[in-house]
């Protein structure tokens, strides 16, 4: 589920001297060069959890891939896996957070290129990657048709009704709609604290209301049951700013309290064959908030002791793990499980460690290469004789 699927990718978050009044200190610190750790490492983690849930706490594909039940591969750990897919709110947290911090004092177009090249270029080369192994003759796994292929390189395919190619997408969908939010509210207009504030408290009641009209159309354009996220990461990056912003407590307080709500109307008892049922609520509210503290804490400096490099490859892995670990994940458990006959668990650490070694190929062959190619050109202004 990042910037977090859910997972999109983070704009390089950034260090001053948090928990004070910083005024222009965003601008200082991404001169600094120096990155919020500790939040990567919170990425890594979430992305893990989404992919923990998707290979042991839920039925559907994967258990073919295993040939049979999850709950039969991990009769124990099988209950925990399934609250995984909270990893996916953990990431809106994050997102929200990041996203504000990459739009202050952004210019539309510079976000816009900022977003679209960090965004794009594992994404359509994922795509082709998923749809080329699912057309192997030897792969068990249906492609989808080549229109909805094409389809998919737009990020529109949910909304048209589309075969999705990558399962996580759905994620991704809902980042973008955030961005769009974010970008026609916050940076268009100019950021400030004051606007930031208001987007804030309309977008909680506007998705408040929604939820109560049940009306789709509404429902589409404000997320109401994922807006507390967002807008939660939002009121963190204001206490990142200002510790002492009482305003942005609130803002932060009254999302927690909106989001464990819908999580736990969400996720407590799932519908369908292919969930497990019946996750403790008390777990669920639990990991929400766990996912507001820890990005709380990274703010307002308390893990500035984790300022570990390897948590700098960890942040730059977890985008292109989030988007191929589901799919070419169940062809990898069926390969290492049914046909090599490793254990279940040996079977899970080697799927867990491919897909992490094949988003390090992404990182060094994809994004470090296209992602400044492509946010140049789209930075670069047209001139007006070329209009």
């Amino acid at each position: 589920m990042t910037e977090t699927v859910v997972g999109t990718p983070a704009p390089q978050p950034v260090t001053t001297a948090p928990g004070k009044a910083l005024g222009n200190a965003p601008a200082r610190a991404r001169n600094s060069g120096g990155r919020l750790r500790a939040l990567d490492g919170l990425r890594l983690l979430a992305a893990l959890m989404v992919a923990l849930y998707h290979y042991g706490g839920r039925g559907g594909e994967i258990s073919e891939a295993w040939g049979s039940s999850a709950k039969t591969q991990f009769p124990t750990l099988h209950s925990w896996f399934a609250y995984g897919c909270l990893g996916v709110q953990i990431f809106f947290v994050i997102s929200g957070f990041v996203i504000c911090m990459s739009g202050w004092g952004r210019p539309l177009r510079s976000f816009f290129a900022s977003r679209v090249s960090r965004l794009m270029p594992s994404y359509w080369v994922a795509v082709v990657l998923v749809t080329a192994v699912f057309a192997l003759p030897v792969v068990a796994y249906e492609a989808v048709s080549p229109s909805d292929a094409l389809l998919n390189l737009t990020l529109l395919q949910q909304p048209l009704g589309a075969d999705r190619v990558l399962g996580v997408c759905w994620t991704l969908w809902v980042e973008v709609r955030f961005y769009a939010l974010f970008a026609l509210c916050v940076v268009l207009p100019g950021a400030s604290r004051r606007r930031v504030v208001l987007f804030c408290v309309v977008w909680t009641m506007a998705a408040a209301i929604a939820d109560a009209a049940d009306q789709p159309l509404l429902d589409l354009v404000l997320m109401p049951e994922y807006a507390p996220f967002f807008i939660g990461g939002i009121g963190i990056y204001l206490l990142y700013r200002d510790r002492r912003d009482v305003t942005a407590w609130g803002i932060v307080a009254i999302s927690w309290l909106t989001g464990q709500h819908y999580a736990v109307a969400e996720l407590w008892h799932p519908p369908g064959p292919g969930h497990f049922s019946y996750r403790s609520a008390y777990v669920i509210i639990a990991i929400v908030t766990f996912g507001f503290v820890a990005v709380l804490a990274v703010a307002l400096g308390r893990l500035r002791r984790a300022d570990w490099r390897w948590l700098t490859v960890a942040g730059a892995l977890t985008y292109p793990f989030y988007l191929v670990h589901e799919h070419l994940g169940w062809v990898a458990v069926e390969t290492f499980h049914r046909h090599l006959g490793l254990p279940s668990y040996a079977t899970l650490a080697a799927t867990l460690a491919c897909m992490l070694f094949l988003a390090w190929l992404f990182n060094r062959f994809v994004e470090r290469r296209a992602t400044p190619l492509l946010r140049d050109a789209l930075s670069r202004e047209v001139p007006d004789r070329v209009r």
